[in-house]
């Protein structure tokens, strides 16, 4: 699915005029000309019918027949999520384009993506596991937030209505706080509520990595400055989510 995303977002920014030779950051592979629209729309269904296969797999290794409405469930979840990975940018009307992705990434990389494993894991489910799948989604949200103030002023010329073009620079910053600490104040509260140990504790050992970040995010004036901190909060939030998990684990 992020494989998708990706090559959805490479499509539907060029096709959209987002991605143009005045954007910064990485080259991107329908505007250079090094892969044809066409051959990404084939990879974009190729990808698509791939994570329909594995799902549906693996909804079916987990519930099997006897569970046909938790089937029909997580099927309908992982449509969504399919829909949700291209229609971001690569659609007729694109979400992400009036400020929506910042929700969609918390729904699916947050509460679908967490709870929903923890469901396939467990066939439970507790309001407790609402606390970390918002940590995870808001790190995510960072994530994006993070490109999408990089390509303020990019986005602005082409009418990309994300967060940062609506919010402008310095609140977008401000927001981007809010994400990080968001994020951080959720899993503290979760092990708060849960019995453990230490271990339960060790995701703080990924906090200065974040407020790197945010420190980072806050100085920075210009797309060039900002674009390490991109691939740099992608990094800090798998070290969060597996210390966190791992602590779970060793408590």
């Amino acid at each position: 699915l992020q494989i998708l995303s990706n090559l959805a977002n490479d499509y539907g920014d060029s096709v959209h005029g987002a991605d143009h030779k005045e954007r910064s950051g990485p080259q991107r592979a329908v505007q250079s000309g090094a892969i044809a629209a066409g051959t990404m729309k084939q990879a974009i269904a190729t990808t698509a019918g791939l994570a329909v296969v594995f799902g549906l797999a693996l909804i079916l290794l987990a519930f099997g027949l006897a569970g046909l409405w938790l089937v029909l469930i997580f099927a309908l979840l992982g449509a969504a999520a399919i829909w949700a990975a291209i229609a971001y940018t690569a659609s007729s009307r694109p979400y992400g384009y009036v400020g929506l992705g910042d929700l969609f990434v918390l729904i699916f990389f947050g509460w679908v993506g967490v709870a929903g494993s923890y469901f396939l894991h467990t066939a439970a489910l507790s309001g407790a596991i609402l606390l970390p799948a918002t940590s995870c989604g808001l790190l995510a949200v960072a994530v994006l937030n993070v490109n999408n103030i990089r390509d303020i002023e990019s986005d602005r010329k082409a009418g990309k209505q994300s967060i940062p073009v609506r919010l402008g620079r310095e609140r977008a910053r401000l927001y981007h706080w809010t994400l990080l600490v968001g994020a951080v104040l959720g899993a503290i509260v979760y092990v708060l509520l849960q019995p453990g140990n230490a271990w339960e504790w060790l995701f703080l050992l990924a906090t200065p990595l974040l407020l790197r970040n945010g420190l980072a995010v806050t100085r920075g004036e210009t797309a060039a400055e900002l674009d390490p901190y991109l691939k740099q909060m992608s990094l800090s939030t798998l070290a969060f989510v597996i210390l966190l998990g791992l602590g779970q684990l060793l408590s």
